[in-house]
Parts: C-alpha cells; structure tokens; sequence
C-alpha cells in the first residue's frame, strides 16, 4: 500500500525538471525515496498515477472532516506536473494520457472540486483561504488545457460530450464568482481609512487579481469557441437567470482603493478583469443562434440586471472620457497592459442601443457620455476620434499562467510561511493589442453608430412619440448644461462645439463606409441628426440673445409700466408703423435705449463710448445707434408683442413677454419653425471660418470710422488682439486677408447688381432704413468665413449702381438674377402665371437652386393677400441636387416629413408643398 497523503505532499513540491530527472533515473517506473524514518522507500508510479484521481476524489467529499482545500491544491499541482511531464516520457503518457477511464475520473475531479468551490463559504471553516481558493479555481480550470488539450477547439469538443457539461459551466462561473467576492471584500477592507496597506499587502492583493484573471482568461477563451458560445446561450442559470450579468457588475463595480492607487500592477489588473468580462458579454451579444439579450429580458430580474450593467457601462465610459487622457509613453505602460476596456464597452453600448429591450433606457443614459466625447475641443476631438494617429490607444495581454509557482505562494501564504521577498509573484504577458488602425477606426465607428441607433426610426415598427425623442432629450441635456446666457456670451459654447464636431465626424465617418465598419444607413442618420442639431443651436442662439435682451431691459419695462397712468407717450417718442396688411390703426412703438456691457479687456479704451456700445429695441428690432442691426450676436429680425399697437384707450399696457417664441413675426415662424429662414438649409460647401459672430460685428463696426484698415499695419495688429480677446485667435494677417476678400465679395455684388463698388464709402454709416419684411435678410453672415460672409444692409446699400427691379421692367433678366431675388426675399421682376404643368426651379433661402419640378397643383389665394404672398404650389420634383433626408418646408403625416417619405407615400412621385415665392420659373 503507498501513502499517498505523505507522497502527494513530497512529491508535489518538487519542480516538473527535479520530477523528470528522479523518473530518469528510477527503474522500472519505481521512484527511491527516503521513509521519514531515514531507511529506503519506493513509490510505484504506475500505482500512485493511477491511483491520485480518485484518491482525491475521495479528500473532496471528506472535506470538514479532518481534509482540506490545502491538500486538493497540492494534489492539482502534482497532476499539473505529472500532465507536462507525460508529453517528454512515454511510460508517463501511456499510463495518465491514454487511460479512458482515468480521464474520466480527472474531469469528474475538476467538476467536482469547483462545485465545492462554488459554494464555498467562510463559515464552512474548510480551511481554506482567499490565496487557496483563488489559486485552486484557476488550477482546476487550467487543468483541462494541461491533462486533455491546448488547442481550444479541441477542448471545447471534449467538453460538449461530457454529459454534465452544462453543471460544468454553473459551477465554472459561480465559483469565479465568489473569487470576485473575495477580491471585492478585499479591496473594500483597504478602502477604510483606518486601515492602510503596506507593500506585503499590495503584492498579496495582485496575487489574487492575478489568479481571478487567470480565471477568466480562461472562460474568456472558451466563450470565443462558437460552439461552446451556442451551449451557453442554452444554458437557464447563466443566462435566462443573470448568472453572467451578476458575475459582470461585481467585477464592474470593483475599484482601486486609495492607498493602492500607487501600484499599478493592481490597477493593471482590474482593469484588464474588466476588459475581458465585457469581452464574454460581447461574445454573447453578437452570437447569431440565440438572442442573448432576448434571453435576459424573459425575467424581470434579469431584465433590471441587464439596466443596471448598462448604466455601470456608461458610468465606466462617462469616467474614463472625464479623464484627460496621456499619451502612453514608452515601456512604463507597456509593462502595465489596462486591457481593452473602452473599446469592449463602446462595443457593448452599440449592442444595447440596438436593442428594442433596452434603447428606450439608453435614449436618455447615453447622452451624458456622447457629450463629453462631443465636447471635447475641436482639434482634439478631430485629433482623437476623426483620425487614425490616436495619442492614447489600450494595451491588452494575455496572462501565462504558471500553476505550479501560484500553488507554491497560495500555500506559503496559507500557512503563514510567506516573506515579503517571496511575495514578489507576476504572470508574464503576451500582447494581443488591435493594430493602431484598427482600434482608431473600430472606436469611431462604435460611436457613430450609437448615435445612429438612438436616432433611427422605422415608421412600421416605432411608435410616433420616438420620432426625433433622441435629438430632443440631447437638447434638452444640453440646455441644462450650459451655462447662463449673457450678452457677451448669447449661445452655449458647449453647444456649438458640440454641433461643430458632429459635422467633422459626419465627414469622417463617410471614410468607413469602404472598410465595412459603418454602412451607408448608419452616416446618412449621422449626418441627419447633425444637421437638425445644427438648426436648433442656430435657433437657441437667437432665442438666447433675445432673452438676455428682454433681462437687460426689464428695468427700463417697469418704468414703462407706469405709463398706464400717464398720459401718452408725446409726438417725439413715439413713432406710427403703419400695418400694410390690415386696416388697423397705426402700431405704437415705443423707443428704448439701454446701454449695453463691454468685455472687461476693452474698459478704458476711448472707442467704448462711441454708438456702436448702446443698443435700443425698436419695433422688436434690436439696433444700435447707427441703425445697424445686431444680427450676428443671434438677434433675429421681429415684430416686439410686449408693446401692443395702439387703440382708442389713452393708455397704453406692457405685457410681458413670456418666451423667445413670442418675439417672431408670421414670417419668420413659417417654415421649419426656427429663428430664420435663411439658417433652415445647411450649406453645400464647406466654408472656412475664422471669427465668431461677436468678432464680425466688432470689426464691422470699426469699419464704419476706419474703411482703409487694411492699409495699416499697426491698426490691423491692435484690431487683430482685440479681436482676439472675443473669440478663436486671430493674426493680423488672417485679419488683413479676411478684409480683402470682404472687399472682393462687395465688388462681386456690386457686380452681380449691375452696378460699380466704391469701396471709399461703402463703409460709411448711413441712415437706417425702416424695417420691412421683404428688406434684405443679409445682415449677416451664417458663419464668420471668408467664402460665407455677407456684409451688413447698410453696405449693400452704398454700393452704387445697385438696382431692384420691379415687375414691370422690360430689361431682360438671367436666371441668376432671379434666383438672388428670391434670396433676399424680393418680388419676382415680372409676372409670371404659375399654371399646372409649368416647369420650375425650387430655390433655397441662399438663392442656390435644390432641384427641379413641375406644378401639379395651385392652392387658393388668401382674402386681401397678393399671390406671392399667400400661394403654395404642389410640385412634382422631378430632379433633387440635396439629400433626400432633408426636412421639406411644410411637413405632415399626410405628405411626409421629407423628401425620401414624400417619394414613397406617393408611389414614387416626388411631391411636396413648396412657396410661390421660392420658385422660379425655368427661363428657356
């Protein structure tokens, strides 16, 4: 009989090269050895190989009665030696390897031993401790690659026949489940303040993060083999149950505490148990036999696990994107792999968005990450997410696990035997990091898609309510983050920069298509919520102004107030606007000047007191001194309702208005319903800009005393700081260039209107034409770029020779005269008959021409309305230059919303509502 117990304790601390050379030298399979009392002793291999499987069968079920797990550890370390010893000794792999029935009794072994494991408990007092049970999982596990096979797919068919191979995988994950316990209370005993961690305690810690990745690593492997991924998907407990989602969101909710954050082996190595969990969570979500998340939403239970994880994602994400990111500089970080933490999570973000069980909580959960991706600076964001040099990319690794060195700590450390010099265990790596390519490109497309999968909506399968909910939460999301409007500062800067990346990411994006990251579906709806995103933030800054506006002159309102106790207003105050439109009586508009704030850096200069610094609303037009109106601080051209027009009473009552809406007149609400017509279509080009709306004002104004700046060196320096103070840094010779073109673009118009440009006195200020709807709408430039500027009314007015032509000219119009009547909003220079079955342009608010159709239809002329004024045509389209994503002018359930949903509810017929005064007719 051999005594196994005292064997296995002998034999197993000796190493698989000092096992090999005893077996070299033994005869017939038979090791020498000596008794404990010092006389010979001999062990036949044969026996005691045969023999160990159910030998420590039997240790298992007696344990709590005398055995322990310390024991089993030392048995699994054995067999892991006598496994690699078998492939270099035939004798060995004749007995252990070949032998069916043994290997049946080493994988009922490893079953078993993790089913204790699985329920291991403290109170069960078997002896064990964190070091054991950590090392004993990953020893189990591993031995199936040491004793049965290292390539996966052959391992995965070996599992597959085993007829409890589904208690295989329960016990598998349960029992990685309570090593991640184990960490867990671990790391929350450190995170005490009365307690602080020496470098002993730091290097046992890693011990055990090390053993639990090893764990995982090995799930991980296994989970990447189809089939095996397939049979999990069938499995009630891990996934019907939340057995994985559980197992995810303690590993998720694991943190660094703070007097470990020095190490980074231990913040290497939760974030790499991280990284590899969301990779398991990946592997499910993407198998094509069974639905994972399908699965999931069965239960309630599980279904408030899944939100939950998906919440802890986006937290992980929104942190992470919170941090400034370093660039991994040299070997430091090389040496401390972080795993592919942020790219497995954006991966599982665009799962989940797509997914009809979770988008409707993610519509809202998502935004808060997305934004501070989207507001990062523009050059960093272009820099990180629209480029393929990233300063910071994710190193992942694989561990090599070492069984017989982890065994050799776990049971020192057990036994309270371990020195701090021992302590110093570590798994080497082996990289298995994305190319840098690869990583950029899949990173940018994961969030691409995301806001694609938010945004999208099928008109068959979503509910009404859905249409645009994502653009309009991120709206709502973004007012509650920006900061208090001031005059200086009307727009969130937030909010422009945010729309200014998404327009670069949408012509990014487009790069993808080729490489099958991105489909064409997923950069169309892109493009489409940038540019409503756009439109809206066009809008908030004209509504923002005029609410800053309306607050700078609340004072002035009050007194006002009073008025309707006092007589009215005398003859020099006020002045009659009489409405061309009806037959009321004159509207009383009442003159108020309030002075304006100036940035702190321009105190003290003597320009300050000039006009251009007081701003007066009148007749709901917001103006300076010299008439010029504020519309690049975002102020939109209306009719002011807080002072109603006058009656036959004798006093006269200030209403206050109630929002920014209120300031719009029927002309500027029509349409899309934004603040101006003109910013409803996004421009075709894409335009260089190299001021902000506040700078165009300031210089334009400085034009009106200094028309030869550009001449002057030392005037274009001070201008060039000064502008710079109020916006993106400008050099004087971007200034001085910027004002060449100006000049250029002014004799191009003076052109264009048949008449010569004086650019002597074009600049000079004038007297300011009164209001009037059909007045040019060019006072501003959409952008401050040198190719998109349009200078200010009173300029265009000086320029001479400029001619408005009335319908009953004679002289012979081209179609580009036309069209850039249409833009400023003029009558057509000659009567036209707008008949069915007449061929037309449809023009756009710039003048540029969006396509071709013909008139289907002419709607009814309105009571005391002119036909231009009143008309709507339906227009068969028979040629479109723009996406057909586009919104139309006037959308409907009936018609479609664009032109893409108009085509198809009718039957392939483009046809759409459109302005008589936005069409021209075709001048053959």
């Amino acid at each position: 009989m051999i005594d196994m117990i005292s064997v296995i304790e002998e034999l197993s601390g000796l190493t698989t090269r000092e096992l090999g050379e005893m077996l070299k030298e033994s005869e017939s399979f038979v090791l020498q050895s000596k008794a404990d009392d010092g006389g010979p002793k001999q062990v036949d291999m044969e026996k005691l190989v045969s023999s160990l499987p159910l030998h420590l069968l039997a240790v298992c079920l007696d344990l709590g009665r005398g055995s322990d797990l310390t024991y089993v550890l030392r048995g699994m370390r054995f067999l892991h030696s006598l496994s690699e010893l078998a492939t270099r000794h035939t004798r060995l792999e004749q007995v252990l390897l070949d032998d069916v029935k043994l290997s049946e009794q080493v994988m009922d072994l490893i079953f078993f031993v993790l089913s204790i494991l699985s329920h291991w408990k403290k109170e069960n007092h078997l002896g064990a401790s964190p070091f054991i049970h950590t090392s004993l999982v990953a020893a189990s596990l591993h031995l199936l690659t040491s004793y049965f096979s290292s390539q996966w797919h052959e391992l995965v068919h070996i599992l597959l026949a085993h007829p409890k191979v589904d208690i295989f995988m329960d016990v598998a994950f349960d029992s990685l489940h309570e090593d991640m316990r184990i960490l867990s209370a671990r790391l929350l005993t450190y995170d005490t303040k009365a307690f602080s961690a020496g470098p002993f305690d730091s290097q046992l810690t890693h011990f055990i993060c090390q053993q639990c990745e090893a764990s995982l690593q090995f799930l991980l492997l296994l989970c990447q083999q189809k089939l095996f991924r397939d049979r999990i998907l069938k499995n009630k407990e891990l996934c019907r149950n939340g057995g994985i989602l559980s197992l995810s969101l303690t590993i998720l909710k694991l943190g660094v505490p703070e007097c470990l954050k020095g190490s980074m082996d231990i913040a290497s190595s939760i974030s790499r148990l991280k990284a590899k969990i969301l990779s398991i969570l990946l592997q499910l979500c993407e198998a094509e036999s069974i639905s994972y998340l399908d699965e999931v939403a069965t239960l309630e239970k599980s279904m408030e696990l899944g939100q939950t994880l998906a919440l802890e994602v986006l937290d992980l994400l929104k942190t992470a994107f919170g941090r400034k990111q370093k660039p991994a500089a040299s070997s430091h970080h090389k040496n401390y792999p972080m795993g592919s933490v942020l790219i497995s999570a954006l991966r599982l973000v665009d799962v989940f968005s797509d997914d009809s069980n979770f988008r409707s909580s993610f519509i809202t959960n998502t935004i808060p990450f997305l934004t501070q991706i989207l507001a990062t600076p523009h050059d960093d964001f272009v820099s990180s997410w629209c480029s393929v040099n990233l300063p910071v990319m994710e190193d992942d690794a694989n561990l090599d696990y070492d069984p017989f060195g982890a065994a050799e700590l776990a049971l020192a450390a057990a036994s309270n035997m371990l020195t701090e010099a021992k302590a110093n265990y570590s798994c080497p790596f082996r990289s298995i990091s994305m190319p840098s390519i690869a990583y950029a490109q899949t990173r940018t497309s994961c969030v691409v898609k995301i806001i694609a999968n938010l945004h999208v909506f099928v008109p068959n399968i979503c509910e009404e309510q859905e249409r645009d909910l994502f653009l309009q939460k991120f709206q709502k999301y973004l007012l509650s983050e920006s900061p208090r409007p001031s005059l200086d500062h009307p727009a969130s800067n937030e909010a422009t920069t945010v729309c200014r990346n998404l327009g670069s990411l949408s012509h990014y994006a487009k790069s993808l298509i080729p490489n099958n990251l991105l489909n064409e579906e997923d950069v169309q709806l892109l493009s489409e919520f940038a540019y409503k995103l756009q439109l809206w933030c066009k809008s908030q800054v004209g509504q923002r102004t005029l609410q800053v506006a309306k607050s700078d002159t609340s004072s002035q309102m009050k007194e006002d107030q009073q008025l309707v106790q006092q007589p009215l207003p005398t003859s020099a105050n006020i002045t009659s606007v009489p409405d061309s439109n009806t037959d009321n009586p004159p509207q009383v508009v009442q003159n108020i000047e309030e002075s304006t704030a100036t940035p702190s850096k321009q105190e003290g200069n003597a320009r300050d007191e000039t006009p251009r610094n007081r701003a007066s609303v009148n007749g709901g037009l917001l103006q300076n001194s010299v008439g010029q109106n504020l519309i690049h601080l975002g102020v939109a051209r209306t009719a002011m309702p807080c002072y109603p027009g006058a009656s036959a009473a004798t006093s006269m009552e200030v209403k206050r208005c109630k929002s920014a809406d209120h300031f719009r007149t029927p002309e500027t609400t029509k349409g899309s319903g934004l603040w101006d017509d003109d910013d409803e279509r996004r421009p075709k080009r894409k335009k260089r800009t190299i001021m902000n709306d506040e700078q165009v004002n300031e210089i334009e104004n400085a034009l009106v005393d200094e028309p030869e700046m550009h001449k002057s060196a030392t005037s274009l320096q001070a201008w060039a700081e000064k502008l710079s103070g109020q916006g993106s840094e400008i050099t004087s010779s971007q200034l001085k260039n910027w004002l060449n073109n100006r000049k250029a673009k002014l004799a191009r118009i003076a052109k264009e209107r048949g008449g010569p440009y004086d650019g002597e006195n074009a600049d000079k200020p004038s007297t300011p034409a009164s209001y009037s709807p059909s007045s040019p709408s060019g006072d501003s430039s959409e952008s401050a770029g040198e190719e998109s500027y349009l200078p200010p009314s009173r300029v265009l007015r000086h320029i001479q020779g400029a001619r408005a032509m009335t319908p009953d000219t004679s002289e012979p119009i081209t179609q580009a005269e036309l069209n850039q009547n249409i833009m400023t909003n003029r009558p057509f220079t000659r009567s036209f008959s707008f008949e069915p079955g007449r061929l037309v342009l449809l023009i756009d608010n710039e003048g540029n021409e969006i396509g071709r159709g013909e008139i289907f239809q002419v709607e009814g002329r309105a009571q005391g309305k002119s036909l231009l004024e009143s008309h709507i045509c339906i227009i068969d389209v028979t040629e479109l230059k723009i996406e057909k994503w586009r919104e139309l002018p006037h959308p409907s359930e009936a018609s479609g919303r664009t032109f893409q949903e108009a085509e198809s509810m009718h039957g392939g017929v483009m046809r759409v509502a459109w302005d008589v005064v936005r069409l021209a007719p075709v001048l053959l």
